[in-house]
């Protein structure tokens, strides 16, 4: 399929103002032309990475083989072996990307790089990793990621005060996102404060999806377990539940999203030419096969939303999405579905569910990049001369 006007990829960014991105980044795909191609006939317009994503990309592939040995040559520490890698496939995907940043007047064509997962907790060393990255890779368009936890988010303020670009990730219940969007305007009030420009900041707020139903699916599943023949009440009650949380999670973000642009706040500041902060769907693979495979992109298409596909949704959304602006449809089903949540016969406690969630979306992030970095000493060790 191509960019004439019959991929669905394409009319969702023209006709109903969400863009693309893809959450994948690989030194192959950048040398091969295959990210060009896919910017091209793809529509992509951005690009996010994480460090699950480096360690898939680094772990045994001897396209980095040539760097790693200029590392040890040079007397780099691991740590710094890694930076010089990932940093070096971030500036050439920025440079793939800067047109679409410069066309765009810097809203799209960004693309996103994770400070240290290890530092979640940690709102100094986030600050000053963050602020060192963006020195480092000497990019425009690069959006520094950081962790929407309640240390991550004063460091967003300081950071986007810095005149840094912030995707700020993880985020699982409504209240994270609402907290993460003021993080953002107390950043640009700062800076504005500062009688500084605000109007070439950008920030995306990246709201998780599928982890969010396999969590709850799990625990309908294991209720559906107790329920005996006579209660096919509940039993139907618990089903409709079934892989519909993320959804109406989202939708319910999308209307405080709504709320916040609608505040006095937030006009005073884009009367000085601020951008929105925007609400990028993220984790949007879907993990059940019972479900439609895009069903995370087909449900949340709207307006100023950003949706960050892997590769394998990317090509399913090309084949046979079915774009509709659907973001504001059902949302008073919505609220009704997650409010059924507290039901008795239910009894699944959202606010523990996301807190579960985030502990859990560092971990998966902290092991594998302690996993690249372990295995990267191997390497080390294996290509330093003797």
């Amino acid at each position: 399929m191509t960019a004439t006007g019959n991929n669905p990829l394409f009319e969702i960014e023209k006709q109903y103002g969400q863009s693309i991105w893809m959450d994948n980044l690989t030194r192959d795909l950048i040398q091969s032309g295959e990210m060009k191609r896919l910017i091209e006939s793809r529509g992509l317009r951005g690009l996010t990475s994480n460090p699950a994503i480096f360690e898939k990309a680094i772990y045994g592939n001897a396209i980095y083989d040539a760097d790693i040995e200029k590392g040890i040559k040079a007397g780099l520490p691991v740590e710094k072996i890694y930076e010089s890698l990932v940093f070096e496939d971030i500036r050439n995907a920025c440079d793939l990307f800067r047109s679409i940043y410069e066309e765009s007047k810097g809203q799209d064509g960004y693309v996103s790089i994770e400070v240290p997962p290890t530092i979640a907790h940690d709102t100094e060393a986030t600050i000053a990793e963050a602020k060192r990255y963006y020195q480092e890779i000497g990019r425009e368009n690069v959006m520094i990621k950081i962790p929407g936890t309640s240390s991550g988010l004063p460091a967003v303020t300081e950071v986007i005060a810095e005149g840094i670009s912030v995707n700020v990730t993880l985020l699982f219940s409504v209240q994270s996102y609402v907290n993460t969007a003021w993080a953002y305007i107390s950043g640009l009030e700062k800076r504005a404060a500062e009688g500084k420009d605000i109007s070439n900041i950008a920030s995306v707020a990246s709201f998780f999806l599928s982890r969010i139903d396999s969590n709850i699916d799990a625990k309908i599943d294991e209720l559906l377990k107790t329920v005996g023949t006579e209660s096919q009440n509940e039993e139907a009650r618990l089903k409709v539940v079934k892989g519909k949380v993320a959804i109406a999670n989202a939708k319910i973000a999308y209307q405080k999203y709504k709320e916040i642009i609608g505040s006095d706040r937030w006009q005073a500041l884009a009367a000085k030419g601020a951008k929105v902060q925007r609400l990028l769907w993220a984790s949007t693979g879907t993990k059940n096969p019972d479900y439609s495979d895009v069903m995370y992109v087909d449900e949340l298409v709207g307006q100023d939303t950003v949706n960050t596909l892997p590769p394998a949704t990317i090509e399913a959304c090309a084949d046979h999405c079915d774009p509709a602006s659907r973001i504001e449809t059902g949302v008073q089903e919505a609220y009704q579905l997650i409010e059924s949540l507290k039901d008795p016969d239910i009894n699944i406690n959202l606010d523990e569910v996301m807190d579960e969630l985030l502990a859990d979306g560092i971990e998966k992030f902290v092991t594998p990049y302690q996993s690249l970095i372990s295995s990267l000493e191997e390497k080390v060790k294996k290509l330093a001369p003797v």
